[in-house]
């Protein structure tokens, strides 16, 4: 299933979006929720009620005039792995990790798929990164990589943007603030449950600036994959319905460019994961 959040008279709503429809959950079945996260943390019960809605087929409103919004803007946390691809590590000129790089961001920064990415006037080194984006369907701690995938309710496209310049330049680098600008997280344009992705490690990803590709790779050249990072997370704190985990971005970024290449104001920036869908936003 895609599940999306909407728009309707400036009140956000949730759906589950099937070929070229929108199905809106809360009005078609009264007993579910209008908001993604209430819904996630409903587990397979509500799940099992959107699929109800959606094989009815009735009531569905076509996905193109609908304001399609982040799937999901208050989750407790929004986590992120750095350096999670070998070469991506190269590139920035750090040595390959040998567990987990974490940082985070606020729910704050979230934006829609097609939002605009602000540009700090602070900041000189504005950079883009493309990531596969972890849904938490259920609550957990000390989960163990065998069951890490019970706690998974499925997959968006995320957009880590980040102030490099505050991430690597501040005093002792400053990595949340470099991170976690207003608008520096766009995620969308759905949740994709996880029975509908298979094998989420053999994914490819890209990242299109101007229509040039910047970014292309696949989510098999992950150094620590998905079960290992729920594992090691969930053994420091709690991993709760609609908490997100950044999964790291691959090679190409503008800043392990020769020359670099920085984001400016005007640039239009697409993030896309096979069988995920794309975000599109511009730097204003």
């Amino acid at each position: 299933m895609h599940l999306v959040s909407f728009a309707v008279e400036g009140r956000p709503r949730i759906g589950a979006k099937s070929g070229s429809l929108v199905y809106d959950l809360s009005a078609l079945n009264p007993e579910l929720p209008s908001d993604m996260l209430s819904f996630l943390r409903g587990g397979s019960p509500l799940l099992d009620a959107a699929e109800l809605v959606v094989s009815r087929g009735e009531g569905g409103v076509e996905v193109e005039s609908l304001k399609i919004l982040a799937p999901i803007s208050n989750p407790e946390k929004v986590i992120c792995i750095g350096l999670n691809y070998a070469d991506h590590a190269e590139e920035s000129g750090m040595s390959i990790p040998t567990e987990p790089v974490v940082f985070s961001k606020f729910a704050s920064s979230i934006v829609g798929p097609t939002d605009p990415i602000e540009s700090p006037p602070s900041s000189t080194k504005l950079d883009y990164e493309a990531e596969l984006v972890v849904v938490i369907g259920k609550s957990g701690r000390h989960i163990s990589e065998a069951d890490a995938f019970d706690y998974v309710a499925g997959y968006t496209v995320g957009h880590d943007v980040s102030a490099r310049d505050y991430q690597l330049e501040k005093p002792a680098g400053q990595w949340i603030l470099g991170k976690t600008f207003d608008t520096f997280a766009p995620i969308g344009p759905c949740i994709v449950t996880r029975d509908e992705i298979p094998d989420p490690h053999n994914l490819e990803i890209r990242c299109i600036l101007n229509g040039e590709i910047a970014q292309d790779s696949n989510t098999r050249q992950l150094i620590f994959r998905i079960e290992t990072l729920i594992s090691y997370l969930s053994h420091v704190f709690t991993l709760n319905p609609g908490d997100l985990i950044f999964t790291g971005t691959p090679p190409g970024v503008g800043m392990g460019k020769d020359p670099q290449v920085w984001l400016k104001p005007g640039d239009d920036v697409i993030c896309e994961i096979d069988g995920l869908g794309r975000i599109e936003n511009t730097v204003i």
